[in-house]
């Protein structure tokens, strides 16, 4: 395999930054960690880009890369029995409204129930939090996720489903109805 040259990194990051950025802050669901994420992906992508082929899905790499260092960083903390609490990056205080009475009622009733749904997706298990986050954060297909997490399309089908339903039911014992 032929190594990628550090303009080609580059291009990845350009290329694929955003989308990487977003997911990285989604599942650590703090801003903070998330930067820290995505600068450690990108590190490791350059120690790592003798297995990364520009030409096989490199947004897929990228996320697993990012998937391993937020585990590792899970453990880590876990062993070291320091877990700061986690807050929601999704507050108030950047919302995009106009002056107008009604677009701030919708706008501050869309982030409560942003707020909501990220909530209850930042409780559920792993197996069923990354592949949802990568299908809507990281805009990724069945097939991506299932080359990224290494699992069968078929697993990532009825996994994506099972979030969904448990997500619906969350938002449900909330008291949101389904419109």
């Amino acid at each position: 395999m032929i190594l990628l040259e550090l303009d080609e990194i580059e291009n990845l990051i350009d290329e694929y930054g955003d989308i990487i950025y977003k997911f990285c802050i989604k599942i650590t669901q703090n801003k903070d960690d998330g930067e820290d994420l995505y600068q450690q992906t990108f590190l490791k992508a350059m120690e790592l880009r003798h297995k990364l082929n520009k030409n096989k899905n490199p947004k897929s790499f990228l996320i697993s890369v990012s998937i391993k260092l937020w585990k590792n960083s899970i453990r880590k903390n876990i062993r070291r029995n320091t877990i700061a609490p986690r807050i929601n990056i999704d507050e108030y205080e950047s919302l995009d409204i106009k002056d107008t009475k009604v677009n701030i009622e919708t706008a501050i009733i869309n982030k409560e129930i942003e707020f909501e749904v990220n909530l209850v997706v930042s409780k559920l298990e792993d197996k069923f939090k990354f592949p949802i986050i990568m299908y809507y954060t990281a805009q990724m297909s069945v097939e991506e996720i299932s080359k990224s997490l290494k699992i069968p399309k078929g697993t990532v089908k009825s996994r994506l489903h099972k979030a969904r339903i448990i997500i619906k039911d969350g938002l449900e014992a909330m008291g949101y109805e389904r419109i």
